[in-house]
């Protein structure tokens, strides 16, 4: 049994060393794709058009708004004392943001009293002005409690601290749901195709009339892919730390099992793709549209799970990546142990086994 499926993944990969296209779709892409959508795909909003009205032109109103400008999001393009200016600047876009310091506010700050900055902001664009509005409570919050006035302090607020992504960087947050969906793919499409091409070229009725079993047959199928795709995600996690600067804090070998679990369940799902489908292009469209989509919208890559209705709630237990994603985000940014996510390990074992057993079951049917 050992040497027929020994034998039936040699003839794999002696295939994929003749058909280069497929061999660099499946190793070179997934890191091509990381590293394409690490940098088109951002939360993060530079370069913010700020208006700064300063009516109390103080110290204490100008390290206010200098302190906007020293974050490094923010832009100072109109400097004035007259707010009535916000209007054309809002309306012709050459404003985006705009801080305004009241008449008194050195005075109050000196006298201990409470007083406050107005931060106008240009919600047209909704998410931007989301992370803009963010951006400056963080600003306020953090220079409010280390202003000192004649010697004494101002008026204390909480200074938020984020831990594992302290800068809230975009892509400490985006890389490992990019690794998941670009592995996802991948994995689906390359096995579903690999199998139906037997039955275009009608070389499936040769392998019926050989010893091979359905199981030797699935096996023999998937190991060369599998083992391409444990290469193409260690490159892609190595893209993802040595380009993006993802954290690797917890350990490589709960990342390598968590990793098995997911290529072997996308693997086992390519496969029962390839027993549905009768040509390369229903593989290829089947092994994208239940792949892509489900791993994008449904996997907490880009939108929580926790605001989705009940129903889509419900719908994600059947996603794979929405496992991996969240024991990826635990291993690799917080270091954690599989005491934290080993509900997640759970969930992709019952995932992968379930596949693989449908896939075989299709197999043999099929042979």
């Amino acid at each position: 049994m050992t040497r027929r499926i020994l034998a039936m993944a040699v003839k794999e990969l002696l295939h994929l060393r003749r058909d280069r296209r497929t061999t660099f779709l499946l190793l070179g892409m997934p890191a091509v794709l990381l590293l394409f959508y690490g940098f088109a795909l951002s939360f993060d909003v530079e370069h913010i058009r700020l208006a700064v009205i300063d009516q109390d032109n103080s110290r204490a109103s100008r390290d206010a708004a200098n302190a906007f400008l020293r974050c490094g999001f923010f832009d100072l393009v109109w400097q004035d004392r007259d707010p009535r200016v916000l209007d054309r600047l809002f309306d012709t876009g050459r404003a985006q943001a705009a801080v305004v310091v009241p008449p008194g506010y050195g005075n109050a700050l000196r006298g201990g009293r409470e007083t406050s900055l107005q931060f106008v902001l240009d919600g047209a664009d909704a998410r931007m002005a989301t992370i803009v509005l963010g951006y400056a409570r963080q600003i306020v919050a953090s220079i409010t409690p280390v202003m000192y006035v004649d010697g004494r302090l101002g008026p204390v607020l909480a200074v938020p601290r984020v831990w594992y992504n302290p800068n809230l960087s975009s892509p400490i947050f985006l890389v490992p749901g990019l690794v998941a969906f670009i592995m996802a793919i991948s994995a689906v499409v390359a096995t579903a195709l690999a199998v139906v091409r037997e039955k275009e070229r009608g070389t499936i009725e040769a392998l019926r009339a050989t010893p091979l079993r359905a199981i030797e047959l699935l096996l023999g199928k998937t190991i060369p892919y599998f083992v391409i795709g444990m290469v193409a995600a260690a490159t892609c996690l190595i893209a993802a730390w040595a380009v993006f600067g993802m954290p690797m804090e917890g350990s490589l070998i709960w990342l390598t099992f968590v990793t098995v679990l997911f290529i072997a369940g996308s693997l086992g799902w390519g496969v029962f793709i390839s027993t549905v489908a009768e040509s390369q292009q229903v593989a290829f469209q089947l092994g994208l549209l239940t792949s892509m989509l489900p791993n994008m919208l449904l996997s907490g890559f880009i939108f929580p799970i926790s605001s989705m209705p009940v129903a889509l709630r419900v719908i994600t237990h059947l996603v794979p990546a929405r496992y991996f994603l969240a024991a990826l985000r635990e291993i690799v940014l917080k270091g954690a142990g599989i005491a934290v996510w080993w509900q997640d390990a759970l969930g992709l074992l019952v995932f992968t086994v379930v596949v693989l057993v449908f896939a075989t079951a299709r197999t043999v049917r099929s042979l």
